[in-house]
């Protein structure tokens, strides 16, 4: 392993090459991880060899799909064989600044992230309210970074407590929030219940707000209601690949970073699906930290190559349309089976379960279906501790719960099932 450096300098020229110059440089920079990744991290150095390939076989993005695609199971499963994360470390854990956890579990090592939102100094003199969590996963500190690269004064609220959240806004005169559109959306609300005239009353004028499935419409609402300016648009990022991609002010898709190389992958075979066709997110960081090579994300979107009218080169993902695999994204949180399944399991009167999400009134709806094979004593009590222990392991909470008669849930049904629509 190396001395942790910062091999893969952000590039914002990159951003605007003509299309066959950027093919090059991003030619370049990947034969520079792949051999630097076969030489320092000894997971991929084994998937490569398994694969019969030498480091010298890949030589642009077009070579990339020769590498089997490395899902979460795979990687969950490579971390249990060779703890803690499975080979793909590149540097010496001291040289690692944080370790977050995400739904599986999987355990990633800080990577390093480039800011790529806002522009540095619009936030000076000004407080942010910075409502995405702090521990476990990273979407704290990373929205602290670009925050802070913004100029803004951070309040690390984290997630949760709406009346909170809206006394702190209204007191500290806050003029930045950052987190869901619908928690930013049930603030509003709350304000606006307890008789406040939120665009009066309140100092809010920039939002980061994405995060969700369907949260243009309650970004537009936050533009033209109440004079917020969302900056950046929506934005993709996810816990074991960071930043992938942002919005621009054209609004026509979010601009996949220069940072990596974004593949659409059948998710069925892993081979490359062309511009326009819908298949799941591979991502290959340019990262010297974890290089998670052909990494598939699970979320089901398309590219759009066409130059973008703001100028970039860069390719586009226009929305993220849905899940490949399992596991199903509520209140911007992964919920994974394996996740429900092990709250469900400290429940032995539970014989049969179904969550169910929805989106009512722009926000996600989770409804927890259950089959009881004998009734708890005190069922108030029990249903707390239940919903508790599943905000823990989940990090979201299930709004309702309905029992069902035995053999309502059929054998084999899915454990998490998503009905919205948008």
């Amino acid at each position: 392993m190396v001395e942790k450096r910062d091999m893969f300098p952000h590039d914002e020229s990159l951003e605007r090459l003509p299309a066959a110059d950027l093919e090059k440089r991003l030619s370049q920079k990947l034969r520079q991880l792949i051999q630097y990744a076969y030489l320092n991290a000894p997971g991929f150095k084994a998937r490569l060899d398994a694969a019969g390939l030498k480091p010298t076989d890949i030589k642009g993005p077009a070579d990339l799909p020769r590498i089997p695609v490395l899902r979460k199971d795979g990687l969950m499963r490579l971390q249990k064989e060779r703890p803690p994360f499975g080979g793909y470390l590149a540097v010496a854990l001291n040289q690692v600044g944080h370790v977050y956890q995400s739904p599986g579990p999987i355990y990633d090592p800080q990577r390093r992230e480039r800011n790529t939102f806002g522009s540095p100094g619009i936030g000076v003199g000004l407080l942010a309210i910075n409502a995405w969590a702090y521990q476990i996963t990273p979407a704290g500190m990373i929205m602290d970074a670009v925050l802070k690269n913004m100029g803004f004064t951070v309040f690390p609220a984290g997630p949760g407590n709406t009346d909170l959240q809206m006394q702190v806004m209204r007191d500290l005169q806050a003029a930045c929030f950052a987190g869901s559109p619908s928690f930013l959306a049930s603030i509003i609300k709350r304000a606006e219940e307890q008789g406040y005239d939120f665009k009066k009353d309140f100092n809010l004028k920039y939002a980061l707000a994405f995060g969700e499935m369907g949260g243009d419409q309650l970004r537009r609402t936050f533009s033209e209601k109440y004079g917020i300016r969302c900056i950046g648009g929506d934005a993709y990022v996810t816990a074991d690949t960071g930043i992938i991609a942002v919005s621009c002010d054209e609004n026509a898709g979010m601009h996949v970073s220069t940072d990596m190389i974004a593949e659409i992958a059948d998710p069925a075979t892993g081979q490359v699906l062309p511009p326009g066709e819908v298949g799941e997110v591979v991502i290959t960081p340019f990262d010297e930290i974890y290089p998670l090579i052909r990494f598939g994300t699970g979320d089901l979107s398309m590219l759009i190559t066409e130059k973008c009218a703001c100028g970039r080169t860069t390719a586009r993902l226009p929305k993220i349309m849905g899940r490949s695999g399992d596991a199903v994204r509520v209140r911007a949180m992964f919920v994974h089976p394996r996740q429900t399944d092990e709250v469900m399991l400290r429940y032995p009167q539970i014989a049969a379960y179904q969550l169910t999400v929805t989106r009512q009134d722009n926000r996600d709806e989770m409804l927890l279906q259950m089959e009881l094979g004998s009734e708890p004593a005190e069922l108030e009590q029990w249903i707390e501790a239940l919903r508790k222990d599943f905000q823990e392991t989940c990090r979201v909470r299930f709004d309702r719960v309905e029992y069902l008669p035995a053999g309502a849930i059929s054998q084999g049904a899915k454990k998490i099932v998503d009905k919205r629509v948008y």
